[in-house]
């Protein structure tokens, strides 16, 4: 499915973070991407796995949660709440543009954006259909985690072994809809050969389950799948 990616620009007071959306035509939703590591939107991992869903049908948001100075800043690129608040105001900005208004709206957080992105979903849970951690530290949003109601999917390398504990620890503690799935043979950034289309396909499958197409609204089932 083909889509179009535009640049656009997020303003609110004194800042402004960049950021390329992807819309293929009858987007069944938008996928917000929240990166890790200080990486913002050209993040190339993230950029093949948009385009995965984009070719899904689902519209993707790739951008900077930090501006430039910010992400130089070892402080600030582990300041979760920080980086879930810069989510929430993406996620605001996707309820009014006029492209992705009425869209359900799902997370993809990778390595420390995938704690902001669980607290974000905890905070603000309207809109919000699902979650999608790779290789991600979802230990960082643990008072969080609980409250977690958007169906949760964490993604780890079976050879990432420090992530893999604090994946399982926050598993147990997630209530919602979720899953555990371990890529054999992959490490943290999931450089090894078709390890990162196995991410991409499972966050797309797990986005076609949950994310309803016609954003009427969530489609939660309450079915809870095994940790693997």
């Amino acid at each position: 499915m083909m889509s179009s990616e535009v640049n656009v620009s997020l303003s609110r007071a004194n800042l402004s973070l960049e950021g390329i959306l992807g819309i293929p035509a009858q987007a069944a939703g938008v996928v917000l991407f929240a990166h890790g590591s200080g990486s913002g939107r050209l993040s190339p991992r993230n950029t093949f796995v948009a385009h995965h869903l984009q070719k899904g049908g689902f519209a993707t948001l790739l951008m900077d949660l930090l501006t430039p100075d910010e992400a130089d800043d070892r402080r600030k690129v582990f300041d979760i709440d920080l980086l879930a608040d810069r989510l929430l105001m993406a996620k605001a900005w996707l309820e009014k543009d006029s492209s992705t208004r009425g869209l359900a709206i799902a997370y993809f957080g990778a390595s420390t954006g995938a704690g902001a992105a669980l607290q974000a979903a905890a905070r603000d849970a309207s809109s919000i259909e699902a979650v999608v951690s790779r290789g991600g530290r979802p230990d960082l949003a643990e008072p969080y985690l609980a409250k977690v109601t958007a169906p949760t999917l964490l993604i780890v390398g079976g050879d990432d072994e420090p992530v893999i504990s604090m994946n399982r620890s926050a598993y147990r503690l997630l209530t919602c809809p979720k899953k555990l799935v371990i890529v054999q043979g992959a490490t943290h950034l999931f450089e090894e050969p078709g390890t990162l289309e196995q991410v991409a396909e499972h966050a797309l499958n797990w986005f076609q389950q949950y994310v309803s197409r016609n954003s009427a609204g969530p489609t939660v089932t309450g079915k809870k799948e095994r940790v693997v």
